[in-house]
């Protein structure tokens, strides 16, 4: 039911050490004006539609289908929202959900955690954020990890996202970091519309490194935390980048939270990064945010989690990116993450909107692979449970239709 694609070992060990033990979920909801180009995401048919695909995640997230919801799940080009997925899981094993609204453009109708953000701009201006907005963001996602971890007695951490458009902002993260991801991030769409991301991301690093954000103060605002800016002697890049800068200029809001998150409870618990490029960009930017502003953090605690669909995708480049991340010295102790996902397949569903993840579309989002991953570790859920159940949420909302 999992694979390991990456530092199979470490992978092998993470598990081996979290079998059986109960997880609490934590999601953490974004937005940035990039999913609004048109033809950018296939989170929601229209650009209109996509303004709301977070919050009508969060509240099926909270509530399931058993209530009617304020924000319906959006309507897609194909599929069924990947929430389904995490939903069956963190129902049928009770697993402790914390919402936390990075920044959003409307609140969602189910109880949150404000951490005091706001919405992207879109990356292509090259300042998405105020300085000051993801310094405040960083130190609420270190609070909340710690915060989180101390409710955990030999379990671990998940933490899942939804930012529609985020695999370009993801793109951006580990392009600036200097990780050559061009061609590799994964998308809703069945083909990655690789050469339409690519075009925005130079656009905005390109207005970004004009304002002085690579190796200068572009930004705005001072930042609190002490900096202490490495250049590391194998690294081929020649301007150490402030990553909080860097997502300033062309990020979005939960990268810093999920970052700061992960940094912090790894020192007391494990942690499973629930998602595919996103999270594997969330990963570098820990490192880099851990090496510059000197926080320590255990990276043998964290994994990165996602959907076959993700791992296997014919048209990104998931495993070669997550063994990319620490080529040429870019982490600290040379790490890259391990890559684990769920095996779960959708090709003997009875339900054409969850057949289509087998074509391509969709593929994960809200932390859907990890909790398949979980459902595997803490219950030992095979396919056909995870299937039942999930195909037991889709069921009311096809009735309902």
């Amino acid at each position: 039911m999992i694979r390991i694609y990456t530092q199979i070992e470490q992978g092998e060990a993470w598990i081996a050490r979290y079998r059986g033990t109960s997880p609490i979920f934590a999601c953490v909801l974004g937005f940035t004006e990039t999913c609004l180009i048109p033809g950018i995401s296939a989170a929601g048919r229209t650009p209109e539609d996509r303004k709301y695909t977070a919050v009508a995640d969060a509240e099926f997230l909270y509530y399931g289908a058993g209530r009617k919801p304020q924000y319906p799940l959006p309507p897609l080009e194909a599929g069924a929202s990947p929430v389904l997925i995490s939903r069956a899981v963190v129902e049928a094993l009770e697993i402790p959900v914390y919402l936390f609204n990075a920044g959003l453009p409307q609140l969602p109708a189910v109880p949150v955690i404000d951490l005091g953000g706001c919405p992207a701009k879109c990356l292509s201006q090259g300042a998405a954020m105020d300085l000051a907005t993801v310094n405040h963001l960083l130190k609420q996602g270190l609070l909340w990890g710690t915060r989180l971890s101390e409710k955990i007695k030999d379990g671990y951490l998940i933490v899942g996202e939804c930012v529609v458009g985020g695999t370009t902002t993801a793109l951006a993260i580990l392009t600036g970091l200097g990780i050559e991801a061009v061609g590799k991030v994964n998308s809703s769409h069945p083909v990655c519309n690789h050469t339409q991301k690519w075009a925005v991301v130079q656009a905005g690093l390109e207005v970004w490194r004009g304002r002085g954000g690579e190796g200068g103060s572009g930004g705005g605002g001072g930042t609190e935390v002490k900096k202490v800016l490495i250049q590391n002697p194998k690294s081929k890049i020649q301007n150490p980048v402030d990553p909080l800068e860097l997502v300033a200029g062309v990020g979005d809001p939960m990268q810093v939270v999920a970052a700061g998150m992960a940094i912090a409870a790894s020192r007391r618990c494990g942690v499973l990064l629930a998602g595919g490029t996103q999270m594997l960009a969330v990963y570098a930017l820990m490192n880099a945010i851990a090496i510059a502003y000197t926080l320590p953090w255990r990276s043998k605690a964290v994994v990165v989690g996602t959907t076959r669909w993700v791992a296997e995708d014919p048209s990104g480049a998931t495993v070669e990116l997550a063994q990319l991340i620490n080529r040429g010295g870019k982490t600290q102790n040379n790490v890259s993450p391990p890559l684990l996902a769920s095996q779960l397949s959708f090709a003997d569903s009875r339900y054409s909107q969850l057949q289509a993840y087998e074509q391509g579309f969709v593929k994960e989002g809200m932390g859907a692979g990890g909790a398949c991953i979980a459902a595997h570790i803490s219950q030992d859920w095979r396919q056909n449970q995870l299937l039942a159940a999930i195909e037991a949420q889709l069921e009311p909302l096809i009735k309902s239709q």
